[in-house]
C-alpha cells in the first residue's frame, strides 16, 4: 500500500490514481479514502488524476495516541501534496474534510486552482448566539459518548438515520451503503474519532476569509448533521471568491446518495 512517513513518524495511507490535473478528497467522519470511490473513478474516466488519502487515526493510515487534531491533520494534507509534487490541483472536502480543506488552502494556496465544500462543517457548526441553527451541545457529548460506548452498534445507528437521511419520511434505505459506512468506520481508531469532535467545535472563520481561489460550496437542505442554516449562507458570505449550490431535500451524505447528480456538477465547477 502507497504511505508517507509524517515528521512524527505516522504512516499515511494513499491512492494516487491516473494523470492530468490533480483532485485532491479529504474524507469525512469517521470514514476514509474508500468514501470517495463514485467521485475518484468518475473523475479518472473524465482525465483526471485523483488522490484521497486515509486522515491518521482513520481507515488503512496509523492510529498515533498523539496528533489526532485539525493542525496535524492540515500537516499531514501538506506532507502528502508535497511528496506527490501537487501543483493547481482541486481540493475536495467533506464534511469534516471541508475544515481539513478550508484550513490547508488557506495556508497553501500556491499549491491550489480551486476548491470544493461539501456538507462543510465551516464557519463553525456549534450552537450560539451567532450561530442559533448549530448542533447544541449535548448533540457533541452524545457522539463522543457513542464513540465510548457500543462504537460497532453506534456506527450502525449514524448511516442507518442522520447520515443519509434515511430517518426521514419516504426515504428507501440501502444495506450496502449502510453496511460501507459500518466497514470505514470500524476500520478506523476509536481514539481519533472521539478525539475529532473537538475539530467541530472549533471556528474556520479566518481560515475562509483567506482563501482567495475559486470556492464552490454545495450543501443538502435535508442535511441533519451540519444543518444547511448553519454553516451555508456564512460560508459563502465569508469567501472571497465562492458560489453556492443547494439541494433540496439531499442529506448529509448525499456524495453517495445522489453521486449521478453531484459529479457532474463538481466537473462543471472545475471545468468553469
Amino acid at each position: 500500500m502507497p504511505t508517507i512517513t509524517t515528521t512524527d513518524g505516522v504512516n499515511i495511507f494513499y491512492k494516487d490514481w491516473g494523470s492530468g490535473q490533480p483532485i485532491v478528497f479529504s474524507h469525512g467522519w469517521p470514514l476514509t479514502a474508500d468514501d470517495w470511490d463514485a467521485q475518484m473513478t468518475f473523475f479518472l474516466q473524465h482525465g483526471y488524476r485523483v488522490i484521497a488519502h486515509d486522515r491518521r487515526g482513520h481507515g488503512r493510515s496509523d492510529q498515533p495516541s498523539t496528533g489526532n487534531d485539525m493542525d496535524h491533520w492540515i500537516a499531514d494534507l501538506a506532507a502528502l501534496t508535497e511528496h506527490l509534487n501537487l501543483r493547481d490541483a482541486i481540493h475536495i472536502g467533506h464534511s469534516t474534510g471541508g475544515g481539513e480543506v478550508a484550513r490547508y488552502v488557506a495556508r497553501h494556496q500556491e499549491r491550489v486552482a480551486k476548491a470544493v465544500l461539501v456538507a462543510s462543517l465551516t464557519p463553525n457548526m456549534y450552537r450560539s448566539e451567532d450561530n442559533p441553527s448549530g448542533q447544541p451541545p449535548e448533540w457533541f457529548e452524545a457522539i463522543r459518548a457513542g464513540v465510548l460506548g457500543n462504537r460497532a452498534e453506534f456506527y450502525r445507528f449514524v448511516p442507518e438515520n442522520p447520515f443519509y437521511g434515511y430517518n426521514l419520511d419516504g426515504a428507501k434505505p440501502s444495506e450496502a451503503i449502510i453496511a460501507n459506512w459500518w466497514r470505514q468506520g470500524m476500520a478506523g481508531g476509536a481514539l481519533a474519532h472521539y478525539a475529532t469532535v473537538d475539530s467541530w467545535l472549533e471556528d474556520y472563520t479566518e481560515d475562509l476569509k483567506k482563501i482567495t481561489v475559486p470556492v464552490l460550496v454545495m450543501h443538502g437542505e435535508a442535511d441533519q448533521v451540519v444543518p444547511f442554516a448553519s454553516s451555508v449562507p456564512r460560508a459563502v458570505d465569508l469567501l472571497k471568491n465562492g458560489a453556492l449550490k443547494t439541494y433540496p431535500g439531499y442529506p448529509h451524505g448525499m456524495l453517495t446518495t445522489h453521486a449521478d447528480v453531484l459529479n457532474p456538477d463538481l466537473l462543471s465547477f472545475i471545468r468553469s
